[in-house]
């Protein structure tokens, strides 16, 4: 199980080494991306609270990278937040986002990324519920429900 020192250790001395490694120019990003995806995957964007497909969604399933279909969160560790994003615990593996250290907007934060292909997923945060404490506060147009066949 990951916790906060473990987010802050990958931030600052790096970040495990993913599966395989996913690279496109801009152009070929833009060709498999909605104009929104891009804007917040390739660009570091972010969608208004509340907006976002998944942020209410229970379906059972894996969310995955929307850009390389790399499996980022299993269904189990999604939780209401309040915050108006997606919110998980735990990715599905270590090595399935990486971390930055994210100064942006006069704030000092952790960026998560896929670790496949640095495609920006949100932010994580150490006010979660137990037992990691980790909120992985994620953006809807960042990722896609894989549903658990009923």
């Amino acid at each position: 199980m990951i916790h906060w020192k473990d987010i802050i250790k990958f931030a600052t001395h790096g970040n495990p080494t993913p599966d395989r490694r996913v690279e496109k120019t801009e152009a070929e990003w833009k060709a498999i991306l909605t104009p929104e995806q891009f804007r917040i995957t390739r660009l570091k964007g972010t969608e208004r609270p509340d907006t976002g497909a998944f942020c209410h969604t229970h379906d059972a399933g894996k969310y995955k990278c929307i850009c390389c279909d790399n499996e980022l969160f299993d269904s189990t560790i999604k939780f209401e937040s309040g915050t108006g994003w997606p919110s998980f615990t735990q990715p599905i593996r270590e090595n399935a986002v990486k971390y930055e250290k994210d100064s942006s907007f006069g704030m000092i934060r952790v960026e998560a990324m896929c670790n496949n292909c640095d495609s920006h997923l949100g932010h994580v945060f150490e006010d979660g519920p137990e037992p990691s404490g980790l909120r992985y506060c994620i953006n809807s147009e960042s990722i896609d429900l894989v549903k658990v066949p009923a």
